[in-house]
């Protein structure tokens, strides 16, 4: 799992042991020795996890963690303090300047790496919300980075996964001085009151009896309804080799016994801002532009926001020194298609190739309606060869099976020419991109259609 690590230290031999052991699991690595340039990186959106000294000359780790997550352009980066302080006082002054999370020096390589993983995977999901939520704000939609950064994260549902009663009791009563709270003591039940209560958080015992704790974990995160719902996991300290492992099924943070009061309150209090800014994220892009940003017929993205998101795709790709593949796909002889069958068929015909198009590309690929009949799929880190077998399989996946017209009275033969490029330098307009691929499509066409054609970059 590629991803960016800023390491923020003042000593140049802690800077260099953690960049060893983050390059070792392959991990790109950057370094800052003062909470200034550290802020200034983070500010220019170079890095996904920071991992923050407390102890620095000219700012500490507090205040620069303080900063980061009260501006709304850096307020998502997870920040985990790396520090030899080891008091509840200075882990609960961290969680509540909006730490990820408090290591104490020395941190094992497994547990700083199982950390680092776990984050990565967060970020990455929100920033492919961020992106198209980018999006979303140039035409016109409203961001929620602003009232995420004022959220409290109080006021949250919370599930609590206990099955003794004297642990139970004591967290609920903590908790219920800034949430609302259910007690589920029966494991077995837990998962079915979790997608039904529409809660904000998961606590769950990993010390539950005759029930595997981790194993209540992973179903939540298979579930649909559940999916997105943070986890915080409660352990014994002898048993924090299964919370390890439950970062890397999805747990997104955990706490040992014995729990301290405030340190329980504020992880909670995390935990339920982010989720309520994904959850705000998710709004923005799957219903708030609906209407603005798809095509009516096919169900895809339209032209208006893939040339508006493909200029964010293009620039991540250019700063992260990532490949970006992008292809223009043409219906062949679609007008006879209007001509012979009619425009109703025609219009069979777009839904039902927007919807191979879905089955044959990722769910991070923008798959867009460029106008008529021509549609146009951009993926990201995706290089020219994995790009020109996609573009492949979709086109054996058109001209394989006919398409059903006129409510299945009638089927047709169709079949699809494919140009496809990719981003060729750093800064590249995208209108250059796109003029690439368009000469391939000329190309595929003029060769005898039902084919790929590929412009290397």
């Amino acid at each position: 799992m590629s991803a960016r690590i800023l390491v923020v230290d003042d000593v140049p031999a802690n800077v260099k042991l953690l960049e060893a052991r983050l390059s070792a699991e392959y991990f790109d690595v950057m370094t800052a020795s003062n909470g200034t340039e550290a802020l200034a990186l983070a500010s220019r959106a170079e890095c996904d996890i920071i991992l923050l000294d407390v102890m620095m000359p000219d700012m500490d780790g507090f205040e620069v963690c303080r900063r980061l997550k009260t501006d709304p352009a850096t307020h998502h980066i997870p920040v985990v303090m790396v520090t030899a302080l080891d008091s509840p006082a200075d882990r609960n002054r961290g969680l509540e300047a909006g730490a990820d999370d408090f290591l104490t020096k020395p941190v094992s390589d497994v547990v700083l790496i199982a950390r680092v993983r776990s984050l990565t995977r967060l970020k990455m999901m929100t920033d492919e919300l961020r992106m198209r939520a980018i999006t979303s704000l140039e035409i016109g939609m409203q961001a929620p980075e602003r009232s995420a950064v004022a959220d409290t994260g109080r006021g949250g549902r919370i599930l609590l996964v206990d099955d003794r009663q004297s642990s139970y009791e004591r967290l609920a009563t903590i908790l219920a001085a800034e949430h609302t709270i259910d007690v589920e003591p029966n494991p077995t039940e837990a998962l079915f009151h979790a997608a039904e209560g529409n809660y904000d958080l998961l606590i769950v015992s990993l010390d539950l009896n005759n029930f595997d704790g981790l194993r209540l974990c992973s179903q939540a995160r298979s579930l649909e309804r559940t999916r997105h719902v943070p986890i915080l996991a409660i352990a014994d300290p002898e048993n924090s080799t299964r919370l390890l492992r439950g970062l890397e099924i999805g747990v997104n943070d955990y706490l040992l016994r014995p729990i301290d009061k405030t340190e329980l309150l504020a992880r909670a209090r995390t935990q339920i801002r982010r989720r309520r800014y994904t959850d705000h994220l998710r709004d923005n892009v799957q219903n708030s532009i609906e209407m603005a940003i798809t095509d009516a017929l096919t169900g895809l993205h339209n032209r208006r926001y893939m040339e508006s998101h493909l200029a964010t795709l293009a620039e991540q790709a250019s700063t992260r020194g990532k490949p970006l593949a992008l292809m223009i796909l043409d219906i062949d002889y679609f007008k006879s298609i209007n001509d012979n069958y009619g425009h109703d068929a025609g219009d069979d015909v777009l839904r039902e190739f927007a919807v191979r198009v879905r089955k044959s590309i990722r769910g991070i690929d923008l798959a867009c309606r460029y106008g008529g009949e021509e549609f146009v799929i951009v993926m990201p880190e995706t290089d020219l060869h994995v790009a020109g077998m996609v573009a492949e399989r979709l086109r054996r996946s058109i001209a394989g099976e006919p398409f059903a017209v006129h409510k299945g009275t009638k089927r047709i033969e169709v079949t699809i020419s494919i140009g496809l490029t990719t981003l060729e330098q750093k800064g590249e307009a995208v209108a250059d991109v796109l003029k690439r691929a368009d000469t391939a499509l000329y190309r595929a066409k003029h060769d005898g259609r039902n084919r790929v054609v590929s412009h290397a970059a």
